[in-house]
């Protein structure tokens, strides 16, 4: 699958034309974008814009909502209760995959050591979790990275016994022992390996295949085609609420952590677990590349363990899932 740069270009050059006639808002214009986002270390920059504002000056009102399940956001996009989502972009492949026509218009973060697979210290190899009960949340991340970590030491999902858990549930169920094994990500990742005893540690995380779990904002192609100024002024807002992260570090720790529920310490030690994707760095992740840091490279392999898994019936154009238009112009 390629894209060509004549193509992209042509694309590029009518998607500003038709920006140009509504970008920016006014400054007494004022909509309102529903948003649904996860507590989720990477999406610490909305944390910060909401809590600040910060989308005010764009001529924008969010609503953030926090789901405690990301596998309901999709969901309540296409039933219209949310205008947007913050996904992963498994999320978006497995929802393009059924026909769905949400696109990515911006790459948040790539989880870094974020999302991980955390065991009994008995455990010592990928190898050994053959034949064990392994718990985490179906067609979520934690599903994704299982899967690919098992994959990539010749396993299967058949070599294992699931159990179906949230993400949350999985530092209980490993400190009652009825759980050798569970993925999940920050920060009960953390919460896991801090129990008393300190029986459990972290044994694959998403450290070990960068970009493979990659954040992304998704919104339906009907939303594009008619709120593109309000998607621009999201945007805006999330890129102050990332500079203001990185030049007030500790009033935006404290923020961050109110979302967490944690401390402003443990918050900046989870920020180190995600890398947030400035803006002069995003276009890449729209390129075609069979680097894992694009989402085109990553996408293959995304959808090639979705299939093999059963959890779609064929892997759908990548290249259709991706709307460039709003990096583009932003870095201009």
């Amino acid at each position: 699958m390629t894209i060509s740069f004549s193509f992209r270009k042509a694309v590029l050059g009518a998607c500003l034309a038709s920006l140009a006639a509504v970008l920016p808002l006014t400054a007494n214009a004022v909509e309102t974008l529903k948003v649904g986002t996860v507590v989720w270390v990477g999406q610490a920059p909305f944390y910060v814009a909401d809590k600040l504002d910060l989308f005010k000056a764009h001529g924008l009102k969010v609503d953030l909502q926090l789901f405690s399940d990301p596998t309901l956001i999709p969901t309540a996009m296409i039933g219209g209760a949310l205008d947007g989502g913050t996904l992963t972009y498994d999320q978006v492949v497995m929802s393009a995959a059924r026909g769905v026509k949400h696109k990515v218009v911006m790459p948040i973060d790539y989880s870094n050591g974020g999302d991980a697979i955390v065991a009994d210290k008995s455990i010592t190899s990928i190898e050994d979790f053959k034949g064990k009960k392994i718990g985490f949340s179906p067609l979520s991340t934690s599903d994704f990275l299982l899967a690919y970590a098992l994959k990539s030491h010749g396993l299967s999902d058949k070599d294992i016994t699931a159990v179906n858990m949230s993400p949350e549930n999985v530092p209980s169920a490993m400190a009652s022992g009825s759980l050798p094994i569970g993925v999940t990500y920050e920060p009960n990742v953390s919460q896991t390996v801090n129990l008393p005893g300190s029986n459990f540690h972290v044994i694959y995380s998403s450290k070990e295949a960068p970009g493979l779990i990659t954040d992304v904002l998704v919104f339906d192609e009907k939303v594009i085609a008619k709120r593109p100024a309000a998607i621009k002024a999201l945007i805006q807002g999330y890129l102050d609420g990332l500079a203001y992260i990185k030049s007030h570090p500790d009033e935006s720790a404290q923020i961050i952590a109110n979302v967490l529920g944690t401390n402003a310490a443990d918050a900046k030690l989870q920020l180190e677990t995600v890398y947030n994707i400035p803006l002069n760095e995003m276009g890449k992740n729209f390129e075609q590349s069979d680097a894992t840091t694009s989402l085109l490279g990553s996408g293959e392999l995304i959808a090639d363990l979705l299939k093999v898994n059963g959890q779609i019936g064929a892997i759908p154009n990548l290249g259709e899932t991706l709307d460039t238009r709003f990096i583009d112009a932003l870095n201009q």
